[in-house]
């Protein structure tokens, strides 16, 4: 996690390039619950708007119920002269948390891989999230391999390569219903011999309820460690934006066992609830680092907290 905002220009490049695409793929939220949230603030009368009806549509956007009261209850205490609008925008973007816009995952020390270790439940995208990572950073011009330790799901290795050949990747596997722990230590081997610049491990999809398999996540981070001494591997979280506040009850324990360090939100192009992303970094203190705004390659994007709030309000 990042100590504090530090943040570039949006002009940056990777993101002046998805502003257009996040603005699109916020149409649903923004002609579901934030098309009601403004009709309210805008119809108030001279005692102002009807703050209940408001609470009421943010829990309706998956803001959350707690969240949704104290986003309200703040909003009135800014008092009239901002206006309830500005308000209500300001509280929600407050809830958001500082981060550098140009974040790239980074290794611990020179001449290693930085470490990417993906997480989250069957039917997120997690797999496809990965594929279109490993396009992103390779076209940024870094050597990415993909480390196939999902070894219990049918397919999933065939399904990784498929986009190892896509993204221009390179994958290390075993065969089906291997050690993921043997997988990923061959693959981090594999990327020091190799000189890598990158290495992104796909998981075992995952119910949260499953205390064994939450363990073995823990196994993996630990032969990390132990493969790469002092290494800071980052831990993104993957969660389908249209299941809400299951996804968030889901992140918060893989947040405990395994300690996030981001999120992937995908489809969110497919929900009219985007207040859901105020609610993961408000209970977790986790940044989103990317959103899914569709089904191409290139639509995973990385988050930009003003952008969003923006386009939301537009």
């Amino acid at each position: 996690m990042e100590p504090g905002p530090n943040p570039p220009s949006t002009d940056d490049a990777g993101y002046s390039e998805g502003l257009p695409a996040l603005a699109e793929g916020l149409e649903k939220s923004r002609g579901g619950f934030m098309a009601r949230l403004r009709g309210i603030l805008e119809r108030g009368g001279p005692d102002g708007p009807s703050w209940d009806d408001v609470e009421e549509t943010l829990i309706g956007g998956d803001v959350g119920a707690m969240l949704a009261s104290a986003v309200v209850d703040r909003a009135r205490q800014r008092g009239a002269s901002a206006g309830p609008e500005a308000a209500v925008r300001a509280e929600l973007a407050a809830l958001l948390v500082p981060r550098r816009l140009d974040w790239m995952p980074r290794p611990a020390a020179a001449g290693q891989p930085a470490v990417v270790l993906v997480v989250g439940v069957n039917g997120t995208g997690k797999t496809t999230t990965i594929g279109k990572l490993a396009y992103r950073y390779r076209e940024a011009g870094q050597t990415v391999l993909l480390a196939a330790a999902d070894t219990f799901r049918a397919a999933a290795g065939e399904q990784l390569q498929q986009w190892a050949t896509r993204a221009g990747a390179s994958v290390v596997a075993h065969g089906p219903g291997a050690d993921p722990g043997a997988v990923v230590y061959d693959a981090l081997d594999a990327a020091a011999a190799r000189g890598i610049d990158l290495v992104i491990v796909d998981t075992a999809g995952r119910l949260h309820t499953k205390v064994n398999l939450m363990d073995e996540l823990s196994k993996i981070r630990r032969i990390i460690d132990k493969r790469l001494p002092a290494a800071e591997p980052e831990t993104l979280f993957v969660i389908d934006a249209t299941t809400g506040q299951n996804g968030l009850a889901q992140a918060r324990a893989f947040h405990e066992a395994v300690g996030l360090t981001g999120i992937a939100l995908t489809k969110l192009d497919s929900t009219s609830k985007g207040g859901i992303v105020f609610a993961i970094e408000d209970a977790l203190n986790v940044p989103v680092r990317f959103v899914g705004v569709g089904e191409k390659v290139g639509d995973l994007i990385p988050f930009d907290p003003d952008a969003f709030v923006s386009a939301l309000f537009a």
